[in-house]
């Protein structure tokens, strides 16, 4: 772990370029289903529900089970994982978007999802992303997202799956404060694992922030 702060830097570059290298090998290692970290979202929403997988890399596990029953919007700052998840899940919408830049109108979406994507994103910049998620959502519409759990800074690792990556985070209490104070009811917490497959990588636990607007 390298911790960072230049100010000239442009991280959310560095994520994008990140994963257009090392997409194929991440891909390869992620789980490929995803029923039981959807379900409770699932159980409340409508057939053909509007829903935004923010973050969504190649869309496999995710957007894949999303589009199965909703109408699906997947959004990735990579373009190499944009275009891997247009082959993918057809079924799905798929656009290239930095999430910190209020990519989405106001008030379109009934629920929006973000696993493994918030922690990419400069810590300073994650308030308004909530706050951007809070507004595309629909009046009684749901956020599920994967969330920091200890507050590490802003830091690189060397070799992630191949290439050098970036990650910004607060512990959790910042996170359950964030998504208060942007008016959001939190409903459950509970903790995600990694999202790889059995047999790979060292056990790790990301909290997981179940919340509605009201």
């Amino acid at each position: 772990m390298k911790p960072v702060d230049d100010k000239a830097a442009d991280y959310r570059a560095f994520v994008a370029r990140g994963y257009d290298a090392c997409g194929d090998a991440y891909n390869a290692d992620r789980a490929t289903n995803a029923a039981d970290v959807l379900d409770g979202l699932a159980a409340r929403l409508a057939d053909g529900a509007r829903v935004l997988d923010l973050g969504c890399g190649a869309a496999v596990p995710i957007t894949r089970t999303l589009a199965a029953r909703f109408d699906v919007v997947g959004a990735d700052i990579s373009r190499q994982q944009t275009v891997r998840a247009h082959t993918a899940v057809s079924a799905a919408s798929i656009v290239t978007a930095d999430m910190s830049a209020s990519p989405f109108r106001t008030e379109v979406f009934d629920a929006v999802v973000s696993f493994y994507a918030i922690f990419h994103v400069p810590r300073e910049l994650q308030q308004g992303v909530f706050a951007d998620i809070f507004g595309s959502l629909k009046p009684g519409g749901y956020l599920l997202a994967s969330v920091g759990r200890t507050d590490a800074g802003s830091y690189t690792e060397p070799d992630f799956f191949g290439v050098e990556m970036y990650w910004s985070h607060y512990g959790v209490d910042a996170y359950r404060a964030m998504v208060a104070a942007v008016g959001f009811e939190l409903l459950e917490e509970r903790i995600l694992a990694h999202g790889y497959s059995a047999d790979c990588h060292e056990p790790e636990r990301h909290p997981l922030i179940f919340a509605r607007k009201p």
